[in-house]
């Protein structure tokens, strides 16, 4: 049973689960646990650790359009050293920094593998959720794609220092917000672009839904040119990879100059909602991206 499926399962037990952040009251909450194995390539260094670990639950909030409040996160390692444990706390709070957050602590404990479990708080009235796409809406993105894709082929090459500074996002809580009265459903790309527009499709109350992509539309960060050659590998970091942490959303087609005014981030309109299925340049496009467990 994968990740996904799972959820489905919990989701009937689950009301609150199933967006993002779960939202309660005026406040959104969200949790995420990385591992060494598959989040932590070999050549992350602890500083990037902390910050990617929180910011990947700083996205969950930006992805509610909810301003970001708090985090915390919980260090399981085989020993605990006190540089690195530093060197991560260091992160954290940057990253939190970075979107006018506070980091205001966690926990430690003894593992047998490098892991992290962070909680991010945001508030908000009037959240955004992945369930109100309509035909006729935009489909768009925050940003670029393939940066994670890229990242870990420099850890790959022995190139930490490039690797790290690739691996370390700034989550878009700003754009999040700003995209708030715009937005009929959005989510983040943490599945990948391809999952996440059907996601977006799976959550709404619309039969029939679909989405034209034009796949030239689609921003590929400089990065994917730089680190693949073959235009397929780069095809696969920006569609399929995930790990990006931009924002995926649609929005009437008669907003999008507002909400390019608006957001602090560049946006791209990558295709429209249309009706059923999901195309790429007319064809039907994978339901394939990151995925959480298998079996």
């Amino acid at each position: 049973m994968d990740e996904r499926e799972a959820l489905a399962r919990l989701a009937a037990t689950l009301p609150a689960a199933g967006d993002d952040c779960a939202v309660v009251g005026d406040r959104v909450l969200t949790t995420d646990m990385l591992h060494e194995a598959t989040d932590f390539p070999a050549g992350v260094d602890r500083y990037t650790a902390g910050w990617r670990s929180v910011a990947a639950s700083l996205s969950d909030v930006a992805a509610m359009g909810a301003d970001a409040e708090a985090a915390v996160a919980a260090y399981g390692a085989p020993t605990f050293d006190p540089d690195e444990v530093a060197d991560f706390v260091r992160g954290a709070r940057d990253a939190c920094a970075a979107v006018d957050a506070e980091y205001v602590g966690g926990d430690l404990d003894e593992h047998g593998e490098f892991t992290v479990a962070t909680t991010a708080l945001g508030a908000t009235t009037d959240p955004v959720r992945r369930g109100g796409a309509r035909r006729g809406d935009a489909v768009c993105v925050t940003g670029t794609f393939g940066r994670s894709a890229a990242a870990l082929r420099a850890f790959e090459a022995g190139d930490a220092e490039r690797g790290n500074e690739l691996f370390r996002f700034t989550p878009r809580v700003a754009a999040g917000v700003a995209l708030r009265p715009y937005a009929t459903a959005m989510m983040d790309s943490s599945d990948g672009l391809a999952r996440s527009l059907h996601q977006l499709v799976e959550a709404s109350d619309v039969s029939d839904l679909g989405m034209d992509i034009t796949e030239s539309y689609v921003p590929v960060d400089d990065a994917v040119r730089e680190e693949f050659d073959d235009p397929e590998e780069r095809r696969e970091a920006a569609l399929f990879f995930g790990e990006d942490f931009e924002l995926v959303f649609t929005l009437p087609s008669d907003a999008v100059e507002d909400a390019r005014e608006a957001s602090p981030t560049p946006i791209s309109v990558i295709g429209n909602v249309t009706w059923d299925g999901i195309r790429i340049d007319g064809e039907p496009l994978p339901d394939r991206g990151y995925g959480h467990g298998g079996g």
